[in-house]
């Protein structure tokens, strides 16, 4: 096990909390429930968000940003939004501290700073964006507006961990307006299923589609599409979610367009949005018991060079000869390092390096050179080989695509494996508690039977699959007809 980590069978939470730290991703904070995301895990999480913001500029989206503060009046004005949200503000009441009187140093809230309205640390961006489009809008030809925000937002939860639950975290928001039902409708499934091609070809972590069912939905939406994907604990983790919001904060803001026959409407709304949740869902579908397994597509490291040598001219005879292969590298838009740390020794960087889940790393000493070779090693199947010098820029970039293709099969097969048809509810019972997983499974459709279910197994209903097949069938606890299969599964 990399660097005295536990293993993922010994302990999965455990191990995944080592990785995160051992790794150095993220640590907790001086801040209770939040984290300091460190430079190599902010580095991932830049390549992510870069690839994302690439995919919703080509799909028309523009950046803005708004206030971090919601005025209390404006989180109320959409009842079943801030119903939803209301357990987890966080709220400011003044705006200044003195000193105490009766403790010298310490400083107190000013009893006459009290705000005329509480502000509430925004848990998601609705009702101050809303508000705002309401001035922004007057015809149709100011619709649509397709507005993203990149921002933190903070949700007072009690039992966090790194990444997957902290108080605050990191997210994209997307929030746009458009004249027609049928247009918002498109975009939250143009939205969903660009969380999906980016889930799926940068994380090469495979997704499923679908909806929500309606005690899941987002608070204030009608409809809620989502990608779950499957961890190899063998939990789903829900990777992303658009919503489309009908016309209901239009309505909550009073936010209404001059159609082309000269009449008044209501404005239609969605919102989607992914977190730095997804970094736990990188980590925990591709990660072993030696440290990060990370998709050469979004490694801020791709390839690391170690030299093995005795003595500084050694040192300065492999750069020189290596140097024009870095260069070839880079200019090939490959991310490379030279790692010559002279405080360290080549079997702690290629422990270090394994930990950090860098794809492929080259080790070059004298020998090597004296055959024009390298040993090439790959993180993924922790396979070794001496390749030559020569043509080593085009094997590396054919070999970061092969390992990137071999990440997401592997975790498709994986997925595939730990899906299971179930047809009575002691069956499903034994998958939930043994196998774990994904489990298809008919349902009544009610919520009373979605909320006995997960009362008595912890498994919630992750989404109904857009590509479901019609079958008519039984719910597995009630017995009622049915006619699909929803996917069940126990979750982060």
């Amino acid at each position: 096990m990399g660097k005295g980590i536990t293993s993922r069978e010994e302990d999965y939470s455990k191990w995944y909390n080592e990785l995160v730290i051992g790794a150095d991703l993220a640590e907790n904070s001086g801040v209770r429930g939040c984290m300091v995301i460190k430079p190599y895990g902010y580095a991932i999480w830049e390549n992510m968000k870069a690839e994302l913001d690439r995919m919703f500029k080509e799909t028309g989206h523009s950046n803005a940003y708004f206030p971090l503060f919601v005025p209390k009046s404006l989180f109320e004005a959409e009842e079943k939004n801030a119903e939803g949200f209301a357990k987890e503000c966080a709220v400011v009441t003044h705006h200044r501290l003195i000193n105490d009187p009766d403790n010298e140093g310490k400083l107190i809230v000013d009893p006459n700073a009290k705000l005329t309205e509480e502000l509430i640390v925004r848990p998601t961006s609705e009702a101050i964006i809303w508000n705002t489009y309401k001035n922004w809008i007057q015809s149709y030809r100011d619709l649509p507006i397709l507005i993203n925000q990149w921002a933190n937002v903070v949700r007072w939860e009690m039992r966090t961990r790194l990444f997957l639950r902290t108080a605050e975290f990191l997210w994209q928001e997307g929030h746009t307006a458009h004249a027609t039902k049928q247009e918002a409708l498109d975009e939250t499934q143009q939205m969903v299923e660009v969380y999906a091609k980016f889930v799926e070809e940068f994380m090469a972590v495979p997704v499923i589609q679908g909806r929500k069912t309606e005690s899941e939905r987002f608070a204030g939406a009608e409809d809620t599409l989502c990608i779950e994907a499957l961890m190899q604990d063998g939990k789903a983790l829900q990777a992303g979610t658009s919503h489309f919001l009908g016309q209901n904060f239009a309505d909550a803001f009073d936010v209404k367009f001059v159609n082309k026959e000269g009449k008044p409407e209501l404005v239609w709304a969605t919102s989607w949005g992914v977190s730095t949740r997804l970094m736990g869902a990188l980590i925990m579908s591709h990660s072993d018991d030696q440290g990060l397994v990370l998709p050469p597509k979004l490694a801020p490291i791709q390839v690391i060079i170690v030299p093995i040598y005795k003595g500084e001219d050694q040192l300065i005879t492999i750069v020189e000869k290596i140097q024009p292969i870095i260069d070839k590298l880079k200019a090939a838009g490959i991310r490379v390092k030279l790692d010559d740390d002279d405080q360290k020794k080549p079997g702690w960087k290629f422990a270090e390096h394994e930990l950090k889940g860098v794809p492929i790393r080259l080790a070059v000493g004298n020998r090597d050179l004296q055959n024009s070779t390298v040993e090439l090693a790959r993180r993924d199947t922790q396979t070794k080989e001496s390749v030559a010098l020569d043509g080593l820029e085009d094997l590396i970039a054919r070999l970061l695509e092969e390992i990137q293709t071999n990440l997401f099969d592997k975790a498709l097969k994986f997925r595939e494996e730990k899906t299971t048809k179930v047809d009575t509810f002691d069956e499903f019972q034994q998958v939930i508690e043994g196998k774990g997983g994904f489990v298809l499974a008919h349902w009544d459709g009610t919520a009373e039977t979605e909320d006995k279910i997960k009362e008595l197994t912890k498994a919630t209903i992750r989404c109904i699959p857009f590509n479901n097949e019609q079958e008519e069938g039984k719910c597995v606890y009630t017995g009622k007809p049915s006619s699909q299969r929803v996917i069940f599964a126990k979750a982060y």
